[in-house]
C-alpha cells in the first residue's frame, strides 16, 4: 500500500481501505483462478496497481466520464480506476468468463458502485464511452481496429476522447500507423521504480 500512498497521497480514507483490501482478495481468488502469475502476485500493488494508475497522470477523468476496460483480466486497470475515481463510470470487458468473476468479487468486496462488468468479446460492445484503456492485451493496431467505434463524440475532459494503453518493450512499428494520431510516455516519466523503466503509456485520438 505505502507504495501507492507515495504516489497519491490524498486519496481518501474509504479508498484506502478499498486499495488496501485488494491483496488479500487477489491472493484468495488467484488461488482458485490464476489471473495473475503465482510468482508475480506479491508485486501486486507495483506492478498491476501502481501500474494501472499511471492513467491518472497522463488524464484526470472529470465527474461522469465513461470507461471501458477492453480485456480487463482479473480487472486492471478498470478495478483500481474505479477506486481512485469514484464519480466516474466503468465497463470491464473480457471474453474469458472466470476472468471477469475474480474482477467482479474483487469489486463487491470492496464495495464498488461505479463499475460494472461484461462477459464478451471487446468487438461485441456497442456503448460509447469517453475513454477506452487497456493494459497489453492485444498490438495496438488490432485494438484501435476493434474499440473506435466505442469512442464517444461528446467531449467532457481536458484530453480529447480516445484510447489509452498501458505497455512495454519497443513499441515503433505498432505506433507507426498512427503517425500524429499517437503519442507515447516513458511511466519513468511519473514513477521511479525500476520496474517501469521499460514501460510506456499510450495515447490514441480516434
Amino acid at each position: 500500500m505505502d507504495i501507492i500512498l507515495k504516489y497519491f497521497p490524498n486519496i481518501s480514507e474509504e479508498q484506502k481501505k478499498q486499495f488496501a483490501a485488494l491483496y488479500d482478495l487477489y491472493v484468495d481468488w488467484n488461488s482458485k483462478i490464476n489471473v495473475i502469475s503465482r510468482k508475480d502476485i506479491e508485486n501486486l500493488y507495483l506492478h498491476h496497481v501502481l501500474h494501472s494508475l499511471a492513467i491518472a497522470k497522463l488524464i484526470q477523468f472529470t465527474d461522469g466520464t465513461k470507461v471501458m476496460d477492453a480485456g480487463t483480466g482479473g480487472g486492471f486497470p478498470g478495478v483500481p480506476l474505479a477506486i481512485l475515481f469514484p464519480k466516474c463510470e466503468f465497463l470491464l470487458v473480457d471474453s474469458i468468463g472466470k476472468k471477469i468473476k475474480v474482477a467482479t468479487e474483487v469489486s463487491d468486496a470492496v464495495g464498488l458502485k461505479n463499475i460494472q462488468f461484461r462477459h464478451c468479446r471487446a468487438e461485441e460492445e456497442k456503448g460509447k464511452f469517453d475513454f477506452v484503456v487497456s493494459r497489453a492485451v492485444m498490438p495496438l493496431p488490432d485494438l484501435v481496429k476493434i474499440v473506435k467505434k466505442n469512442i464517444s463524440k461528446e467531449q467532457h475532459n481536458a484530453l480529447p476522447n480516445g484510447i489509452i494503453c498501458l505497455k512495454g518493450g519497443n513499441l515503433d512499428s505498432e505506433m507507426a500507423p498512427f503517425k500524429k494520431l499517437a503519442e507515447a510516455d516513458d511511466l519513468s516519466m511519473y514513477f521511479e521504480e525500476e520496474y517501469f523503466k521499460t514501460k510506456k503509456i499510450i495515447y490514441v485520438l480516434v
